[in-house]
């Protein structure tokens, strides 16, 4: 028989508790937000249960379950960085819709808790694209448990809209400001820090993945480096010119055999960390709105300003397509202005007297 009663949640949302149980099968529960929904789903499945008929996989395996087969299966194949990323958001779901059966996820659940989402734990709310963020990762899981598990018919969270982002933040460094930030790198207590500000000046790399370079992906012969441990999982080339090619000489004449990485910690087997000499380095260069990926967007913005083209720019920084890119599109007017120009100039030459007849 089914048994429905009325709870009130840490946070004073009062919900609707529903539980089934038969000698035959493993007892199940749901939860929905009003008294309506409960008692459909408890007739529903009763319904089934009474004609011989085992219940379908929505409604045996829970939000919890499928989290937990997601994050040992498939969150190991993303990057380092999505895996710690993902795991924190999809928490999130699961410590507050984890005991519901996929069959109660519906979208307008789930709009219910974006709200709760943006809304913040701790009175600090949360920016759309933050929202946005956990919303695309409990769709993947919804998405392969539709796909490859066949434990859903559909994706609710796809019929849920997305909350409006700002427009991209391009913060790049002004020649006065990239000479201040050289000079208090230079003159950091950390050796390693120096040379690492100007390698993602010079490259667009990610901070990870420099931190994560090896010597076996330093090309010095050739001048390039060949970063594996990429955001988008995908093997990448750059370019290693000019200074920065002068500091990976220098550091190749005093690195350390027992020690793949280039910046190694202490030990040798790990990654360096420079979050606080990047913060002291920073704070003396009196740039308090500058972030570490802002050096990306300052490779991007000078390679827009000095004449490459979209595409370019996209090759160089490893982006799939053009849409983060776009952010840049107002830097490379100039280009796009003398293009355009020549475009003009070769097309329109006409004779003398077409040009008078046409326009007497």
């Amino acid at each position: 028989m089914a048994s429905v009663e009325l709870r009130t949640t840490s946070d004073g949302t009062r919900v609707y508790r529903v539980k089934i149980r038969r000698r035959e099968l493993p007892p199940c529960s749901a939860t929905f937000p009003d008294r309506h929904a409960a008692q459909a789903w408890a007739q529903r499945t009763e319904a089934a249960l009474l004609a011989h008929r085992a219940l379908p996989p929505a409604y045996r395996h829970t939000l919890a379950e499928t989290i937990d087969r997601y994050v040992q299966e498939v969150l190991p194949r993303k990057s380092r960085a999505s895996e710690t990323m993902q795991t924190i958001q999809l928490l999130w779901w699961r410590t507050h819709l984890g005991d519901r059966p996929l069959a109660a996820l519906t979208p307008a659940l789930v709009t219910t808790w974006r709200e709760t989402l943006a809304r913040g734990d701790h009175s600090a709310s949360r920016a759309p694209a933050t929202v946005n963020r956990y919303l695309a990762a409990l769709s993947h899981v919804c998405t392969i448990a539709v796909r490859e598990w066949e434990w859903l018919e559909h994706n609710p969270v796809q019929k849920v809209r997305k909350l409006r982002e700002p427009r991209g933040r391009v913060r790049f460094l002004s020649d006065a400001e990239r000479t201040r930030l050289l000079e208090a790198c230079k003159a950091s207590p950390h050796p390693s820090l120096y040379p690492v500000v100007v390698l993602a000046l010079s490259t667009g790399a990610r901070k990870m993945e420099l931190l994560t370079l090896t010597w076996q992906a330093v090309d010095l012969r050739r001048g390039r480096l060949i970063l594996h441990d990429t955001k988008n999982r995908e093997r990448r080339a750059v370019p290693l010119v000019g200074h920065a090619r002068e500091l990976v000489q220098q550091l190749a004449q005093v690195r350390r055999q027992d020690a793949p990485f280039l910046f190694p910690r202490p030990d040798g087997r790990k990654p360096l960390r420079l979050e606080y000499a990047w913060q002291r380095a920073r704070q003396q260069a009196e740039l308090p709105d500058f972030r570490f990926h802002d050096l990306r967007h300052s490779t991007a913005s000078y390679l827009a300003m000095n004449g490459a083209s979209l595409m370019d720019i996209a090759v160089m920084l490893g982006h799939k397509t053009l849409d983060m890119v776009r952010r840049y599109a107002h830097l490379t007017d100039a280009h796009v202005d003398s293009v355009v120009r020549k475009m003009n100039a070769k097309i329109w030459v006409c004779p003398t007297f077409y040009t008078r007849r046409y326009w007497a």
